[in-house]
């Protein structure tokens, strides 16, 4: 069957004409994707354009033959993954070169096991409290706004907040020099 009766019966939803199209250009697509891109990579893609074309079967518009269609749309898709591809390295490389110094300074863990313990002692929080504290140092709302979302007076939130304060300190007391910042 010649690709005009291929395209034709493929709009129609023809399922044997799509396994035709599929068989006679699946292996010729893998293996020109594969000078751009790896061999796994090349089969993944192709499979996403022969996915593509089922998908969009009913408004398929093919200007040129269908063996050109195929192969210019691999060639994208390939440029298309290449770049995105460059792109991630480009963003791994700034996280790292970010990160890097932290590995190798040692207060890096101790600042892992200072996060542990702070997130464990504001959770052993009573509920009022942890709540109220919560929504003062994490959710950058004013003492007011707190008051008016938990239906209580600004006094209660300040009262709340300062006993959590009390509470945290006495729990994080070894680690006070470096929670000076964070508890205020």
């Amino acid at each position: 069957m010649d690709d005009n009766n291929l395209i034709t019966l493929l709009q129609q939803g023809d399922q044997d004409a799509y396994k035709q199209l599929f068989i006679k250009y699946y292996s010729p697509l893998c293996e020109y994707a594969s000078q751009y891109i790896s061999d796994d990579d090349s089969e993944e893609l192709v499979q996403e354009l022969m996915l593509f074309l089922w998908e969009t079967r009913e408004n398929l518009v093919i200007e040129t033959s269908l063996k050109s269609y195929l192969f210019i749309s691999t060639k994208h898709r390939c440029l298309n993954a290449i770049r995105k591809n460059l792109y991630h390295e480009r963003i791994h490389t700034q996280i790292y070169e970010k990160i890097k110094d932290q590995f190798e300074d040692p207060d890096y863990y101790f600042v892992n096991e200072l996060t542990e313990n702070i997130q464990k002692a504001i959770e052993n929080l009573p509920e009022t409290y942890r709540e109220t504290f919560t929504m003062s140092r994490f959710g950058e709302n004013t003492n007011v706004q707190i008051a008016q979302k938990l239906g209580v007076s600004v006094k209660t939130v300040e009262y709340r907040i300062s006993q959590a304060l009390k509470i945290l300190r006495l729990k994080l007391k070894d680690y006070l020099p470096l929670l000076i910042n964070i508890l205020g």
